[in-house]
């Protein structure tokens, strides 16, 4: 019981952070005095030096422990913290995220051990698929009681929150070891060259997919240089690694077929989660807040936990396609129903389809994990390169999810404002009795005729661009919808391809029975 605890704890201290600090940026902007462009590089310093750290985390914990990488991470998050209590600045919130993204990469799998640690052996598959899933807890549990320390400290009471939680997981790292494990010297003098040109490209991918939609993807000189410089460094990275006898990251081996598929298929649902993120979208641009849309979150912790508890129970290897295949439906029904929302919807009418959402992507994170790791098991040597393909394909994965749903959105809501608009004209009297309702509502404090006007065009032109919002959230749900069609579709056909291939007679069967059928020809002549 204490080595789940203790797992739960540090698992979830690995994700609420950052969680919190993606759930309050509009307010952590306010309190820092910065540009919305700026307030962006929070959740990129994240991404990068946690994607950075996996790439070194399993070869270090491979000859000095897991448990010390862990401890000094944890030692530097809260010693940032502190400092970024006293020196309130965009600086130091960055140097906060960066080093929360570097412990990050190690609570997550410190999190994954001491749950397995839980539990027997028999049980072990369950273990992976819980220790994996408490990092979705993160997210809805950070829009449970954000806005209660918010209120509690300002943007101190989130700080406080995350030191807090970072000592507790140092407490416990401290309190409860898990047991010794044999050290080897793993670390090459490549490996560190291999670093030094990957880390600094994972950090230009990550500034372009975080700001890329706010700065705009083609107004912007910058993003495309460091995409540019990005491509150069992954790729002579990749080249060095492709060469090496003993290489950091396998890429002949991330190239296989199902390696590959594995990855395209997480990135897929990393796209599908981002609904989450549409919702949310969805509500402010009707005028809701966080505060009422508590009962919203609860139903998606729910959602959540029972997606984690049902694939821990019933998980085995031979029904990991069916789970993976069933999440994507749940989730494929779930955003379907969001897509006919309107200015009327409310949180309520979002109960069903935001459970669904919750219980899909719960459902799918542990057995794609399981999936990918019985490759690992069969080629220990690629744990590396499993460990950064994953932590890709979930970090990476959920900024460029967030990247295309945000991007759509701003599309199709340029598309239906300009067919709108096009429309209102004072020429109607449809229109001209909008605009006259309009100001005629502020006729109490406005004297002027030809000022109330000009609030009345003004109100009608707010109404006009909330309802193209809505109409481009809905396109954004039914996207979202497609692209869970499409790949349960890609995973259907690919299991029945698979079936089919099992079920046909090999070479050395075919002969047997071909020779069997001329014994008894034979002995039927005789």
């Amino acid at each position: 019981m204490a080595f789940f605890i203790i797992g739960f704890i540090v698992a979830i201290t690995g994700g609420l952070g950052n969680a919190l600090v993606l759930v309050n940026l509009p307010y952590l902007q306010g309190s820092l005095g910065v540009y919305s462009a700026e307030i962006q590089w929070l959740p990129a310093a994240y991404v990068m030096a946690n994607v950075s750290m996996n790439l070194l985390l399993v070869k270090f914990r491979q000859q000095y422990g897991l448990r010390l990488f862990t401890e000094l991470f944890l030692v530097l998050y809260a010693v940032a913290t502190v400092a970024h209590l006293f020196v309130h600045g965009l600086a130091s919130a960055i140097a906060v995220r960066a080093a929360h993204g570097m412990s990050g990469a190690a609570l997550s799998t410190l999190g994954l051990y001491y749950v397995l640690q839980a539990f027997p052996a028999q049980h072990r598959i369950k273990a992976v698929v819980l220790g994996i899933g408490f990092s979705q807890l993160a997210l809805p549990m950070a829009r449970l009681f954000s806005s209660d320390l918010m209120e509690f400290g300002e943007w101190r009471g989130l700080y406080f929150f995350e030191l807090g939680l970072a000592l507790v997981s140092l407490a416990g790292v401290l309190f409860l070891k898990l047991p010794p494990g044999d050290r080897i010297k793993a670390f090459e003098k490549m490996d560190f060259v291999t670093f030094a040109l990957f880390a600094p490209g994972v950090a230009l991918l990550s500034a372009v997919l975080a700001l890329g939609r706010t700065v705009w993807w083609l107004e912007s000189r910058w993003l495309g240089l460091s995409l540019a410089g990005a491509i150069v460094l992954i790729t002579a990275a990749l080249l060095i690694e492709h060469n090496r006898a003993r290489p950091l990251i396998n890429t002949r081996w991330l190239t296989t077929a199902n390696i590959a598929r594995l990855a395209m298929s997480v990135l897929l649902i990393r796209i599908v989660q981002s609904e989450a993120s549409g919702t949310v979208g969805f509500l402010q641009a009707l005028g809701l807040t966080n505060d009422q849309m508590q009962t919203l979150w609860i139903i998606v912790m729910a959602g959540t936990l029972a997606g984690l508890l049902a694939s821990a129970l019933t998980i085995t290897p031979a029904r990991i396609p069916a789970q993976l295949m069933l999440s994507l439906v749940v989730m494929a029904i779930g955003a379907y129903m969001d897509s006919n929302a309107t200015n009327l919807t409310r949180p309520a009418d979002m109960y069903i389809s935001q459970f669904l959402l919750g219980f899909g992507g719960a459902l799918f994170i542990g057995p794609t994990f399981v999936s990918g790791f019985g490759a690992v098991i069969a080629a220990p040597s690629n744990l590396v390169s499993f460990s950064v393909m994953f932590s890709i394909t979930q970090t990476l994965g959920s900024l460029l999810g967030s990247a295309i749903v945000g991007t759509f959105q701003v599309m199709r809501e340029k598309y239906h404002s300009s067919i709108l608009v096009e429309h209102l004209t004072l020429l109607d009297p449809q229109v001209a009795a909008r605009v006259q309702s309009g100001g005629a509502a502020l006729g109490a404090t406005l004297a002027d005729p030809s000022i109330r006007s000009a609030q009345g065009v003004a109100t009608l032109g707010a109404a006009a661009t909330r309802e193209a919002n809505i109409l481009a959230y809905n396109d954004v749900f039914l996207m979202i919808t497609l692209v869970a069609v499409l790949t349960f579709a890609w995973m259907l056909a690919r299991y029945l391809w698979s079936i089919c291939v099992v079920c046909q007679p090999k070479p050395e069967q075919n002969a047997q029975t071909g020779m069997a059928n001329v014994s008894l020809n034979n002995s039927g002549s005789r």
